[in-house]
């Protein structure tokens, strides 16, 4: 299996330019995938509030790896459908924030379960071996179409 790298990541989920945070992806197969992240350290990351990366933005980089292993496994050459997090649970975030950890973050996603239109993932991330977060996300594809059945507009 080869190596995706940015250039190719940027191409299959809908994250452009330095708001699309994985570096590349090493691993993925039906079930999950293996993510690796150093833009967490970046003075222009487009999370930093205040000159911080908080914890909690774990969670994005989570939801992008995500979106990328629907790209992959879907067998997508483009962006796939929109989607959005509907929901994570059993968060746990172990540092305060993510911009003093000095090494690359790893990121590995894993599909608990799902359809067409609605997925549910185990996610985990971590640096040089320690957990800095993990939990749960629910991601409802196909946002757009959603949207407009409920009548708001794109």
């Amino acid at each position: 299996m080869r190596v995706i790298d940015k250039a190719e990541i940027a191409r299959r989920i809908p994250h452009q330019g330095t708001m699309c945070l994985i570096e590349r992806a090493s691993h993925w197969d039906a079930d999950s995938i293996v993510c690796h992240a150093d833009s967490h350290r970046l003075a222009d990351n487009p999370l930093r509030q205040q000159g911080r990366l908080g914890a909690a933005c774990a969670i994005e980089y989570a939801a992008q790896a995500m979106a990328l292993h629907g790209a992959l496994t879907a067998g997508f050459d483009t962006a796939p459908r929109a989607g959005f997090l509907t929901s994570v649970r059993d968060v746990t975030l172990a540092v305060a924030t993510l911009d003093d950890v000095d090494t690359e973050l790893l990121i590995e996603v894993e599909r608990l379960m799902g359809d067409e239109n609605n997925v549910m993932y185990r996610f985990t991330v971590n640096a040089a071996q320690r957990l800095l977060a993990s939990g749960r996300a629910a991601v409802r594809l196909d946002a757009a179409r959603h949207l407009n059945e409920k009548g708001n507009k794109e």
